[in-house]
């Protein structure tokens, strides 16, 4: 439900939670922040050293500790509570610990009456988005994840260091699982309107070794800054940040976020980062790229992750439908 006082309320405020609030602030994106944990002691603290710094800000924003009531009247619920990721551990081996975390949160929000959209950020993110759906009933299209949103920016920086090209004039995703099956698809990739296949024929100096060695830094770039610094919080929160101005903007813009697949690329009832139109109502539409043969194979293998992650969650009795 869009209002004119952008509201947004934050469950979880640890260090993925309160980059994203420390960039909302920062950015002015919302009228209105709150902040939910289980430890509320805690979001009051978070709570007042952001109002702290307001005077240094051109926000004008409210922002509190709440509970879950708060979300009644939200446009935006954002769920960043979970276990956090250890160092060598996978993503998707985060599965089973977070999934009892997610059942505490969604039904008292969705209980509270709210009626806007849900975004996701918790890992495994495609998984927990879909968790969100299930749980809360909500149109799908009205749940997304932040999926590949980060890794596709990763890329565009490593792409766009190696071309000697502004990362925002590359035009590149990283499509699949938020996690080890994720890939590029190359046929897609350009600069500016040009292909980045057709450049790296057109001049010799571009190494098609590098691109591939490009695309293994992005899969792996999440547990190299874990084993330096034990969590990866900066980058999600201002992609996070991007997705909100998106939806309280109603931008339409295309963002490759963690979308319910409805055939689209001959996939059907998973979660999975793609690009997407995002605006005010969550996911206008899922864009269908023309990958090659080769592309389609790999976001299908990407997705059969997904889905036998997912059964195996719900045959361990922990899955939305128990």
């Amino acid at each position: 439900m869009i209002t004119d006082k952008r509201k947004v309320v934050l469950v979880g405020t640890g260090m993925v939670g309160m980059s994203y609030a420390y960039s909302l602030l920062n950015q002015n994106v919302c009228d209105e922040l709150v902040l939910i944990d289980l430890d509320r002691k805690r979001a009051e603290g978070e709570a007042m050293d952001l109002n702290h710094g307001l005077a240094f800000s051109a926000a004008n924003m409210k922002i509190y500790a709440g509970d879950y009531t708060d979300c009644s009247d939200a446009d935006i619920v954002v769920i960043c509570a979970g276990v956090a990721q250890r160092p060598g551990e996978t993503r998707l081996a985060l599965l089973q610990r977070n999934a009892k975390v997610f059942r505490s949160i969604v039904d008292p929000v969705t209980s509270s009456g709210f009626d806007g959209i849900f975004l996701v950020a918790t890992n495994p993110v495609d998984i927990m988005t879909k968790i969100t759906c299930m749980l809360s009933g909500f149109n799908p299209r009205k749940v997304l994840g932040t999926g590949t949103a980060l890794d596709t920016a990763r890329l565009r920086y490593l792409l766009g260091e190696y071309l000697r090209v502004d990362p925002r004039n590359v035009h590149a995703y990283v499509m699949g699982e938020h996690g080890d099956s994720e890939f590029v698809p190359w046929s897609q990739a350009q600069v500016a309107t040009k292909c980045i296949t057709e450049i790296c024929e057109e001049n010799p100096e571009i190494d098609r070794k590098r691109l591939s060695e490009i695309e293994k830094e992005v899969q792996g770039a999440a547990y190299k800054i874990i084993e330096a610094k034990n969590a990866t919080y900066y980058g999600i929160g201002m992609a996070m940040t991007r997705i909100t101005r998106a939806i309280l903007g109603d931008e339409n813009s295309v963002h490759t976020v963690s979308a319910m697949l409805k055939g689209e690329y001959g996939q059907t009832d998973v979660f999975c980062g793609v690009p997407s139109i995002v605006n005010k109502n969550g996911i206008q539409r899922v864009l269908t790229l023309s990958l090659t043969e080769e592309e389609t194979e790999r976001l299908g293998q990407s997705c059969q992750v997904l889905r036998d992650s997912y059964e195996e969650l719900a045959r361990d009795g922990q899955g939305a439908e128990s």
